[in-house]
């Protein structure tokens, strides 16, 4: 598929709002290519989709389809992979085969150029890519990689000295925020420049029921993890300064977004995301918070779970766990509803300003929750990616530049998950002083 990615507005030089879905990045955005390096090895045109959770869609599987020789679904089962594509829709599909996991069958099956594509949790992925590129294959994951930093530097190491490409963080969060935060910073520099008095940047993200509940939650991953996320320091920036929250809940706030409240609250480490977005090392970060997005009224319906995650003890947290698993499921009758939204607001010391964010707001259907597609269809177009040849041999993160951003979230767009962009463009003349001491755009 073509997209032009060299359609935009004209330059406008007065204030107002306006609302649209994703717009393409104007060709004054795109930033020079670097000098490309060796060509990755060249694909099989074989894919390993690893693991049918609920992360895995209807709509990622559908595109692979489209664009791979052959699919291969690995479950625990044969019998359950199969169950899971009926599910989906999918058992008609002659492209996909279904394989179990059992001892040594995918070490057997993983040939050279293939594609290895976990679906797993985090801490399942080096296994998976060590064995990737034991076999000469590529990887794709939609998570970050997690593991000790040295030994990981060491897998990334030989997957490039390989022309192997290693895909990570290309799903919803991370992956499609990190696509919105780029564009936004792009934008926002082409309308303020590198010099800003005062900048604030949001990104919140959540998966929630699309009908609340009283605890204003139900678990589609494993409850654990929530707990042991709520109970691990945070980092931000806020008032301008780094702030650590040893608690993240602690400093939940009301959140207001297109008419609805909610809350939100920051997690894991956001401080290094400054310099990966880009952001000019003369804006001011005022603000600088990556965080997770609830119903209102969450943090008052999960004091019983704070209290366990304050002890810190594993035993009672797995306890805990099990319990909400079994108490707060999200079953095949619920539908549920992912939102992602990211700010950024400059300001500049002769008080021009310029405001715009991204949004997405996703129902799921009967045949695909809105998690499994917001996660499992921005990995499968990156895998396109890698089988186009398109990526680089070494470690890639989805859309690294403003010109990949704005062709994945242009691709999403078209292909079902939509975002909509808003913009408050800077005044011709500076504002008053007044007008400047005003306090962030809308929320």
């Amino acid at each position: 598929m073509s997209i032009d990615l060299m359609t935009a507005p004209a330059a406008r030089t007065h204030t107002h709002a306006h609302t649209r879905t994703h717009a393409p990045v104007p060709p004054s955005l795109t930033l020079p290519r670097p000098r490309r390096a060796p060509v990755a090895a060249p694909t099989s045109g074989t894919v390993h989709w690893i693991g049918t959770g609920l992360s895995t869609g209807r709509s990622g599987l559908e595109l692979l389809c489209a664009h791979a020789e052959r699919v291969v679904v690995w479950d625990r089962t044969a019998l359950r992979g199969e169950d899971r594509l009926a599910a989906l829709g999918l058992d008609s599909y002659d492209e996909i085969e279904v394989r179990a996991l059992t001892d040594g069958a995918l070490e057997a099956e993983v040939g050279r150029g293939d594609i290895v594509v976990s679906m797993l949790p985090p801490a399942e992925h080096p296994w998976l890519l060590r064995l990737a590129l034991e076999s000469g294959a590529h990887f794709a994951c939609p998570t970050p990689l997690v593991g000790a930093s040295a030994q990981l530097d060491t897998l990334l190491g030989r997957a490039a000295a390989a022309g192997l490409v290693v895909l990570t963080e290309a799903g919803l969060e991370p992956g499609i925020d990190h696509m919105m935060a780029r564009l936004l910073v792009a934008r926002a520099r082409l309308a303020v420049g590198d010099s800003a008095e005062s900048v604030d940047f949001t990104s919140y993200c959540g998966g929630i029921p699309a009908v609340p509940n009283a605890f204003r939650h139900r678990f589609s991953w494993a409850p654990y993890d929530v707990l042991a996320a709520l109970g691990s320091p945070t980092r931000h920036i806020s008032e301008g300064g780094e702030f650590t929250a040893m608690r993240p809940w602690e400093v939940t706030r009301p959140h207001r977004l297109a008419g609805e409240d909610f809350e939100v609250y920051p997690n894991h480490d956001s401080v290094p995301f400054v310099a990966r977005y880009g952001v000019p090392a003369d804006w001011r970060m005022r603000t600088f918070i990556r965080g997770t997005l609830r119903r209102a009224g969450w943090r008052e319906a999960w004091e019983p779970v704070f209290r366990v995650v304050r002890t810190g003890d594993k035993r009672q947290m797995l306890e805990l766990a099990r319990e909400l698993a079994v108490r707060h499921p999200a079953t095949e009758a619920d539908r549920d509803r992912v939102l992602l939204s990211v700010t950024l607001d400059a300001r500049t010391a002769d008080g021009r300003r310029w405001y715009g964010s991204y949004r997405m707001d996703l129902t799921g259907e009967e045949t695909e929750s809105a998690m499994a597609r917001a996660v499992s269809l921005p990995i499968a177009y990156g895998v396109t990616r890698l089988l186009t040849g398109s990526l680089l041999p070494g470690v890639n993160r989805a859309a690294e530049t403003v010109e990949e951003a704005a062709r994945w979230l242009t691709f999403l767009d078209f292909n079902g998950l939509r975002s909509t962009f808003t913009d408050v463009l800077p005044d011709a003349a500076p504002r008053s002083a007044q007008e400047a001491a005003a306090g962030p755009g809308p929320r």
